[in-house]
């Protein structure tokens, strides 16, 4: 009876195998969610675009879509949670990070702006958070701060998840709130980890917060997802963020910088793989459903779902595509931060006639209204000769009519302190040559007053402070922010300059007070003018 038993069971143990190879063998459907540069941006804005209850209800709708079909989920995030809307940045985004939390994040990679406050603040964050933050390139004290990849199953296809963070955010964050942190190249932390993510998954993804610039072309910021692609193998979806683009290509290596939200989309691809990026502030969940059978990978649709952005036709706002509803209990769970936020925000501070331009395309790469008049309020709290305002701290706009706190505080939302440097003429001449080499769309183009400079091909020609030619040996007095005293940005560093004095004025409450002071203000007032030429 032995013999018989046991070919018996071998049989069957032929016959499991062969089914367990067949389903090994079959597809197996994933759907990557993601967003990125959430920024504050919790509740709707007043058009009612956007919002984490909007996001709720279409993700549950993406999930239960997918389901239905046999597939499976994976919602990601490519960092920076923090800092952008008042709200937020005077709770700490504790709305956000829980909000993420009940929309069910499964990882974020940590963004530059998660170090915009103390070191105890971002510990708050990371409990409040619930789900990973990863990056696999910060090290504190020698040793990686954060996970630096999870690794999700999903019907049995492991997918893992590796976090990266830019190594700019050395010189774009305050550096008390990095002291014994090291930001290392991403591309090689990713070298050195993908041989062992390969060996652990079927997927590999990197959530990374580096930025997508076309072609790989960089200019001053640091190597993006372009440019990791094209270094490393292996790697079959990067789910990006920090250059706030949506990513659509026209074609290879020509990016559609003029998408129109609902119309069709087509990630980048490079070196065989997938990047991904669904533009800022949850405007777009993106959508990328997968195919993945034994070792391939495939991409069967990619989609930008907009999260009811809108457009003016015939003088009202529409959306673009079908309205989404707000979920009822985020919508719930989130009220009270905002209700808390309205009541510190709401007090007016003055009024404009005219708008004070703080487009990001538009404040970085020309001298604005709103530059002019943020260094006019610095000058006049320190008694300065020059002021200096790197755009990259510029975040919003001022509007025309009534300016409230909360429109103050989403001009300049980081909290920087006023310093003032006392130079030579020299000095000051080799510190505005390093602000005349800033690339026009990089964070550190210098908005000024008190000084004209006329600049040529990068290099600057001449410099006049109040219509005088700067003398190489009097002393003159600049004011700029902390955080560019600091370096930031990649100006030269003043805070061991024995001239180097931090005043403690809050960025946000001077020019507050300046409004305040000389309200109502007219925009047209504030024209640059020729305060900066370029040729």
């Amino acid at each position: 009876m032995r013999a018989p038993f046991l070919a018996a069971v071998a049989t069957l143990a032929l016959l499991a195998g062969c089914a367990m190879g067949s389903a090994e063998r079959a597809p197996i459907r994933l759907t990557v969610l993601h967003t990125n540069d959430h920024h504050g941006r919790f509740w709707a804005n007043a058009d009612g675009e956007y919002g984490m209850a909007a996001r709720k209800t279409l993700l549950d709708r993406l999930r239960a879509e997918v389901q239905a079909s046999g597939g499976y989920t994976l919602l990601l995030d490519g960092g920076d949670i923090n800092t952008g809307v008042p709200e937020s940045d005077l709770q700490d985004a504790e709305p956000d990070f829980k909000g993420m939390n009940l929309l069910g994040y499964d990882a974020s990679a940590v963004g530059n702006h998660e170090f915009d406050k103390p070191p105890a603040v971002l510990e708050k964050q990371r409990r409040w958070a619930g789900f990973p933050l990863l990056s696999a390139n910060i090290y504190r004290n020698g040793q990686r701060m954060f996970e630096p990849y999870r690794v999700f199953e999903r019907g049995g296809l492991r997918i893992a998840v590796m976090g990266l963070t830019t190594e700019d955010t050395a010189r774009m964050v305050l550096p008390a709130n990095i002291a014994g942190i090291e930001f290392r190249k991403p591309i090689d932390e990713a070298a050195g980890l993908l041989p062992e993510l390969r060996a652990k998954a079927d997927m590999v993804i990197a959530a990374t917060h580096m930025g997508h610039y076309t072609d790989g072309r960089s200019g001053v910021n640091a190597p993006g997802d372009v440019e990791m692609a094209r270094a490393t193998r292996g790697l079959d979806l990067i789910v990006g963020g920090h250059s706030q683009n949506p990513v659509c290509m026209l074609k290879e290596n020509q990016r559609n910088d003029a998408y129109v939200p609902g119309t069709p989309c087509a990630p980048d691809r490079q070196n065989g793989t997938w990047i991904v990026q669904a533009h800022e502030w949850g405007k777009y969940v993106g959508r990328a459903d997968f195919e993945v059978q034994a070792g391939r990978v495939e991409l069967i649709k990619y989609q930008l779902i907009p999260v009811n952005l809108k457009r003016t036709v015939d003088g009202k706002k529409v959306t673009y595509t079908d309205v989404i509803p707000e979920d009822a209990g985020v919508h719930a769970f989130l009220q009270p931060f905002q209700a808390n936020g309205q009541a510190q925000l709401t007090v007016p501070v003055g009024e404009a006639v005219g708008v004070f331009d703080g487009d990001r395309e538009r404040v970085r790469t020309q001298s604005t209204n709103l530059g002019r008049l943020i260094a006019l309020a610095m000058l006049d709290k320190t008694g300065a000769d020059v002021a200096l305002m790197n755009s990259g701290g510029v975040r919003d706009s001022l509007p025309e009519g009534r300016i409230t706190y909360r429109d103050v505080l989403k001009v300049q939302p980081f909290g920087n302190q006023l310093t003032v440097v006392r130079l030579t003429g020299a000095e000051l001449l080799s510190y505005l040559e390093a602000a005349a080499r800033m690339t026009p769309g990089a964070g550190g183009f210098p908005q000024t007053a008190g000084v004209q400079m006329l600049i040529e091909g990068g290099q600057l020609k001449d410099a006049k402070v109040d219509g005088q030619a700067i003398d190489p040996r009097r002393e003159y007095r600049l004011a700029i922010n902390n955080f560019t005293a600091a370096g930031g940005d990649g100006y030269p560093k003043l805070i061991a300059h024995p001239g180097y004095l931090n005043t403690g004025f809050v960025d946000a409450d001077v020019l507050r007070a300046y409004i305040a002071g000389r309200s109502p203000l007219r925009a047209a007032d504030y024209a640059p003018g020729e305060l900066m030429q370029r040729k």
